[in-house]
């Protein structure tokens, strides 16, 4: 589609547009789909809200936006040699040699300009550029927020209310001819501004001390204040209209002697390419991989020891939300490192889905159903699960332990965590490791200032944040990626690549190899320790970390056989034959002695003494024992009494009484009513079923090729509808009807008309009134018509829809097919 004259508006210039150009419009910018515009000129409206404008400024890169900066401070209209000169200089400053640059801005403006354009920033053809009324407002200078190139208000907006005496004084001061006319008086120190010969006459009497002011003023702000009596170079400058007042202590450089000053430059460095990543070191690619793949199994191992220590109920939840700093550092203990470490594990299991609230009055963290799934895939296909989980999430763990904008402790877990960018990073970052070749490290300094071009302005971020929040968000991708196991030696591994590049599927298979395979067996030593030489099997690890403390950890476990563990285990069910089958079957060594007579020494004790519910009560056959126990100091704050010979009550309830008598040596079960030894099911508890928590996105999701189709189509239609040439319905000639007036037929007409178009399956113009009273414009294609309704495909909305006839106030045909 085309036009033969210049459009006026934004509007014409996006109907002049084909289908596809306006799909990339809506594709760039998704949030001018909610809702589907009803046609050109509310999408046009829709495109030049501040809110909308903001958002596609902050998705452009450096030279675009610098683009874009300097059509804001250029006449507008603005042609192309002048957006040009604004960014490469006018040339006539000999001492700086930018041949280089110039070339290079030469080069890239053309797409920088396409990239404005395809956005509905920039309208018009290259000898009338228009920057939309919205952006020029967000970029153009004021006292309040000065343009990002630093340069101030025009003459023209400098000397507006100023008086036609003081105008006469500065145009008398800088040689000009005097004139009664305010305009002609602004137009004529304009002109001397943009006049480089005859301004560097003018700067050439300056004092000293008046260039320097200006050197000062510049590059920007250019703002300052004065005192009642400025100095003599400032008066100087004053006088001159160098610098003209905008308050009685304020005055500014005005833009048109700024731009001489800079030698017509907009931007000091304008940036047109974007700055190379080099490599900081490269490396063996295999030896990145079995980094990689050595972290990602220490990964898993820490995501599955976090579980294990939740397994029986994890921590409380605060009251406002999140982990306590006292359970984070019990949690980072427990997993052997330090709590901001702790918390991105602890925020990793939560994304993927596998720790959770368990809903319940007293409420508490608790692994989730799905954390036993993910438990039974290979070692590959979990580690797939939770880079994939990694990669999505917007919830930031390197936050926790900050403030938010209301001074507040930001805690893991915590409501406050999401950073909808943090996907965007993660996956940009990432795709920069793999421009490299593989093994290659790239330099940390060189990354960031590459991610600053690509988003130089920021989306909005708590005020309490840095004020560069993608660049915080780049480092802490680079820490997150070596702990799980992306990244190896500082280089992307080939799984990652993979992962990046074809999917889950692939990256398992390149990551499978790599890990150790798991061992059916353990190494049983004398000093009541089993080592694990490498990871265990599933059933394996899972009986003997009841029946064993782990030690230590790193290349081989160490499990420790104590009292207390194999009570554990015997707690659970076991009886003292399984557990020496159990070791006998996994030990490729003899099972020690020491390690047997321990196993049978806790045995026979087990359950000697039997506890139950009274409040609480301790039952034995050996009334010694009982005796002993009463006679001990230790167990006074029991409030033991005898109720029987073999029986002694207690105050306090059954748990605390059991874990008292463990606590002075003994080995007491608990039983049920029934008499019966209970047995406790080592990590039974799991929250209901729970879904991970869900993305904050950063914007409208990018809609899919489908629905931009149709979303054209409904654009059009609507378009169509609004500036339709329809068959009069006199005798007279086809007419336009004025947009927003709808079409005004009688009943009859009404029937007829849509059931002719029914039968010859051609396309009407209609207004409809809704049941609320709102009224539209439509173009639809009746399909069928009966019993009061007509059913058509409705254009405007793109999908099939029934109108109640009676709500219809007019129909007209088309002079032609008007699907757009």
């Amino acid at each position: 589609m085309g036009t033969t004259t210049p459009p006026r508006t934004l509007a014409e210039a996006l109907r002049a547009r084909g289908d596809e150009s306006l799909a990339g419009l809506l594709r760039a910018r998704p949030d001018l789909l909610n809702p589907v515009p009803n046609g050109i000129t509310q999408l046009a409206t829709r495109a030049g809200t501040r809110a909308s404008v903001v958002r596609a400024l902050e998705h452009l890169d450096r030279f675009a936006l610098q683009t874009a900066e300097a059509l804001a401070v250029a006449p507008d209209p603005a042609p192309y040699d002048t957006l040009l000169s604004l960014l490469t200089g006018d040339g006539l400053d000999d001492g700086d040699q930018r041949d280089d640059a110039g070339a290079a801005v030469t080069a890239a403006l053309p797409g920088a300009l396409a990239t404005l354009r395809e956005q509905a920033l920039v309208w018009g053809e290259d000898d009338r550029l228009r920057l939309v009324r919205t952006a020029r407002e967000l970029l153009a200078p004021s006292p309040q927020h000065p343009s990002p190139t630093g340069l101030g208000p025009t003459v023209a907006e400098a000397t507006a209310g100023m008086s036609p005496g003081r105008l006469q004084e500065i145009l008398a001061a800088t040689g000009l001819p005097a004139t009664h006319d305010p305009v002609s008086a602004v137009a004529a120190l304009s002109a001397l501004f943009t006049d480089r010969t005859r301004m560097a006459e003018l700067l050439d009497t300056a004092p000293v001390e008046a260039l320097s002011v200006l050197d000062r003023l510049v590059w920007g702000p250019p703002y300052g204040e004065v005192t009642p009596n400025p100095t003599p170079p400032v008066k100087w400058l004053r006088d001159r209209g160098l610098l003209l007042p905008v308050s009685t202590r304020t005055v500014v450089l005005p833009r048109e002697a700024a731009l001489h000053l800079r030698a017509g430059r907009a931007h000091r460095v304008p940036e047109p390419v974007p700055p190379v990543v080099p490599a900081a070191a490269e490396r063996d690619p295999q030896a990145v991989d079995r980094a990689a793949a050595g972290q990602a199994f220490t990964a898993l191992s820490t995501v599955e020891e976090l579980l294990k220590l939740w397994n029986g109920g994890g921590p409380a939840i605060l009251r406002a939300g999140g982990l306590s700093v006292r359970e984070l550092k019990r949690a980072a203990t427990a997993l052997d490192v330090s709590e901001p470490i702790a918390a991105f594990w602890i925020e990793l299991a939560y994304g993927a889905g596998l720790l959770a609230s368990d809903g319940e009055t007293d409420e508490r963290y608790a692994p989730t159903p799905a954390s036993d799934e993910w438990l039974d895939l290979s070692a590959e296909d979990r580690w797939t699960h939770l880079a994939t989980a990694w990669l999505a999430a917007t919830r930031t763990p390197g936050l926790v332990g900050g403030q938010d904008a209301k001074g507040r402790a930001l805690s893991a877990l915590g409501p406050e965590l999401d950073r909808s960018a943090a996907p965007d990073v993660r996956r940009r970052v990432l795709a920069l490791f793999a421009e490299l070749p593989p093994g290659t490290a790239p330099e940390t300094e060189s990354l960031l200032r590459r991610l600053r071009w690509e988003r130089p302005l920021r989306g909005a971020a708590p005020a309490a944040e840095s004020a560069d929040l993608r660049s915080r968000l780049a480092l802490w991708t680079l820490n997150e990626a070596e702990l799980l196991g992306i990244t190896g030696r500082g280089a992307l591994s080939a799984q990652a690549r993979a992962l990046l590049d074809e999917g889950e599927g692939t990256a398992a298979a390149r990551l499978a190899p790599l890990l150790p395979d798991p061992l059916d067996h353990v190494l049983l030593q004398a000093d009541l320790t089993a080592v694990a030489p490498g990871p265990l099997e599933r059933p394996l690890a899972d009986t003997l970390s009841v029946l064993a403390d782990v030690e230590s950890k790193g290349g081989a476990t160490v499990y420790r056989f104590t009292p207390g563990s194999v009570r554990r285990a015997l707690d659970a069910g076991q009886a003292a034959a399984d557990l020496h089958a159990f070791l006998a079957a996994h030990s490729r060594t003899p099972v020690p002695q020491p390690l047997s007579y321990l196993i049978d020494d806790v045995a026979r004790r087990h359950g000697h003494l039997r506890i139950g519910a009274a409040s609480a009560y301790v039952r034995c056959d050996d009334e010694a024992v009982l005796n002993e126990i009463l006679a001990d100091r230790r167990s006074t704050g029991l409030r033991l009494r005898r109720l029987a010979p073999t029986v002694l009550a207690s105050q306090a309830d059954p748990g605390s009484l059991l874990e008292a008598l463990r606590d002075m040596g003994y080995a007491p079960a608990a039983e049920s009513a029934e008499g019966d030894v209970l047995i406790t099911r080592a990590g039974a508890r799991r929250t209901p079923p729970r879904t991970p928590p869900v993305p904050v996105p950063e914007g409208p999701p990018v809609p899919d090729d489908t629905l931009l189709g149709a979303a054209v189509r409904a654009i059009r239609a609507g378009d169509t509808a609004a500036t339709v040439v329809r068959k009069d319905t006199s005798d007279g000639p086809s007419s336009t009807t004025p947009s927003g007036a709808l079409p005004r037929t009688t009943p009859a007409e009404t029937l007829a008309t849509v059931q002719a178009a029914a039968m010859t399956g051609s396309t009407v113009w209609i207004g409809y009134v809704n049941a609320d009273g709102a009224a539209s414009q439509r173009v639809i294609a009746p399909v069928r018509v009966e019993g009061g309704f007509v059913t058509a495909y409705d254009h405007t909305a793109d999908e099939v829809r029934t109108y109640p006839l009676h709500r219809i106030t007019g129909v007209a045909e088309l002079a032609e097919d008007g699907k757009g």
